[in-house]
Formats: structure tokens, C-alpha cells, sequence
């Protein structure tokens, strides 16, 4: 019921895929979603050396027999251009079955993972950045609308929209993100013309998510307007929970703060110390609107087994709707 263009290309039983999630994305909840039947995902940057790449690799084939994905950023502020290229040649010689980056064109790797048999995913924010994406040849984008958590662009396109779009306009297959936690939301993707969804916030609120359980209680009581974007100002906008040290980077991009004014506010390290730990309001947690639909802390099993039920009955409700007609 759930083969789609994504799952035969990619090999996986349900076209559900966990976004790279930056800190968070680990061996441990990536093989829990592969081995669930969705496309797991770790973040080659939550690695800070080659070595230490390579072993988080190795444990996560240790963990699932099932394809995995790693998410490259190429933004250099988050791995700086001149690591790159160890980065993507580890992934080659280890065999990684598919890629997916985000940030800046892939163009100058598409031939080496082309040449290897690995699958490119190329993240996007934008119907522009996706038809380029094509046309350097990745094998699957993936729209995220402005719903989304983390960075949803500076065009303010919500998913629904993006989506339909870019479903319409490009020939390779697409994966839509931003909103979607359930099974409607992957019902309406499909809907949309995408081949399968990408989910970052709901799996935020997994058991085998590492982030610290003050965090997961924060989301079961957080609404659809607990999040807010900032770094709007130096067109870097990011999603995030709506806590103090949002509310002061909003304070000072009004009084016009620079870029390197504001990644000293809130550093990497702080930040993830503090996801960690558990402190709500001293970093920032790049979650998404739909945080507001979250009502229960889930095994990723759970997330993922749910998700198909719900799919399969709001399927079944259109198809009485259309046997009525």
C-alpha cells in the first residue's frame, strides 16, 4: 500500500524518513527508524573528527540491517569547506547507501556519490533550489515548507504549497517536510505528489530520541504558537521553541545584531549542553509547528507503526467518500 518511487529507490517498506537533526540525530534513534521501516538518518556533524564519523557509522550498521542515510550540512559555519571531502569520502569507502545534504549545492560531490551507487537526497527550501538540485542530479529532493523546524528559508512557503509545487515541476521524486507528525500528514504528502515524508519534530518526542526528558515534556504541553523564527534579519531564519534566549535574539536583532553577534550568544556547544542537560530557556531546540499535535512520548516503533494505521484509515475514509459520489 505504501510503494512509492522513494521507498523502491531507497529500499525501505514505508516512505517515512527522519530529518537530520543536528545533535540529535544519532546511531541509535537512526537504526530505531530504519529498523521500524523508514529511512533512519545520523548527522555527520555531530562528529567532530573523521575517526569518530567513521565508528558512528559502523554502529549504526551494527544496530540495523536496513539502509540508513547521513545528513551532510554544507553550510560552513556548521562543517567548514575544506572537511568536506573527508567527510564524503568516509561515506563512500564505508558504503553508505544514501546521502542526504542540505545547505549549499552539492554539485562538486554529486559525481563521486554517483560513482559509488549511493542515492542523493538534496534538502531545500525552495521550488528553485529544488529544480537546481535536479539538474545537477540528485536523485530525490526534499521540500521543507515554512512550518518546518530548523531553517524553512527566506521565502515563507508553507508546505502545502511547496510541496504541491514542486511535486508539479520536477521529474525525480520528492519528500515533503514541515507539519507533518501522523498519518493524515503522510496521506496529504502523497496527496500532494510527494513520494514520502520527513519528520524531524516528531521524532524529537521518541524514547530513543537522547535529547533530555524536560524537552520531551515541554513539547506534550507546547501549541502550534510555542515556536518562533529568528535570525530573520541576516536571512539565516530559524524555527525554534519559543524560550528566553529566543526572545533575547529576537531583542537583539532588532538593534540590529550581526551574524557573528548572535552565534556567540548561542554557540553550538551551549547549545547542545543544553539539550542535553536539560536547560529550556538557555539554548535553542530547532522544533516545528506541529509540535502542537504531539500528545504522547512514543517508541520510534510506536511513531512509525501508528503513523501507518492512521494513514491507512484516513485512506480508507476517502475512499467512502468517493464510493458515495
Amino acid at each position: 500500500m505504501f510503494k512509492t518511487k522513494f521507498t523502491e529507490l531507497v529500499k525501505i517498506k514505508y516512505p517515512i524518513m527522519q530529518g537530520g537533526m543536528r545533535y540529535l540525530a544519532t546511531p541509535e534513534l537512526a537504526a530505531a527508524v530504519s529498523n521500524a521501516g523508514g529511512l533512519g538518518t545520523i548527522n555527520a556533524t555531530n562528529y567532530s573528527d573523521i575517526s569518530e564519523f567513521r565508528r558512528a557509522i559502523k554502529k549504526v550498521r551494527s544496530l540495523t540491517k536496513n539502509p540508513f542515510c547521513i545528513n551532510v550540512s554544507l553550510v560552513p559555519t556548521i562543517l567548514p569547506e575544506e572537511l568536506a571531502p573527508e567527510y564524503f569520502k568516509a561515506i563512500v569507502e564505508e558504503e553508505v547507501p544514501v546521502v542526504e545534504t542540505a545547505g549549499r549545492s552539492p554539485e562538486k560531490y554529486v559525481s563521486l556519490l554517483k560513482s559509488a551507487g549511493i542515492t542523493l537526497i538534496h534538502k531545500v527550501p525552495a521550488l528553485r533550489f529544488a529544480q537546481k538540485a535536479e539538474e545537477i542530479g540528485a536523485d530525490i529532493v526534499t521540500v521543507v515548507g515554512f512550518e518546518c523546524a530548523g531553517r524553512p528559508g527566506v521565502d515563507e512557503i508553507t508546505t502545502m504549497v511547496l510541496g504541491n509545487k514542486a511535486a508539479r515541476s520536477l521529474k525525480i521524486p520528492v519528500l515533503i517536510g514541515g507539519g507533518i507528525v501522523d498519518g493524515a500528514g503522510l496521506v496529504a504528502a502523497l496527496a500532494l505528489g510527494g513520494e514520502g515524508v520527513v519528520m524531524g519534530t516528531r521524532f524529537l518526542a521518541a524514547e530513543e530520541c537522547i535529547i533530555h526528558p524536560n524537552f520531551k515534556e515541554w513539547m506534550l504541553s507546547a501549541s502550534e504558537n510555542d515556536t518562533v523564527l529568528i535570525q530573520r534579519s541576516i536571512n539565516n531564519a530559524m524555527r525554534v521553541m519559543k524560550n528566553r534566549i529566543a526572545m533575547k535574539c529576537l531583542e537583539m536583532e532588532k538593534q540590529g545584531a550581526s551574524l557573528q553577534e548572535m552565534l556567540a550568544l548561542i554557540p553550538g556547544e551551549k547549545i547542545k549542553k543544553c539539550q542535553l542537560e536539560g536547560n529550556l530557556e538557555n539554548g535553542i531546540l530547532a522544533v516545528g509547528q506541529a509540535v502542537g499535535l504531539i500528545d504522547r512520548i512514543k517508541t520510534v516503533e510506536e511513531v512509525v507503526a501508528d503513523i501507518v494505521k492512521e494513514a491507512e484509515m484516513v485512506m480508507e475514509r476517502l475512499n467512502r467518500f468517493a464510493r458515495r459520489s
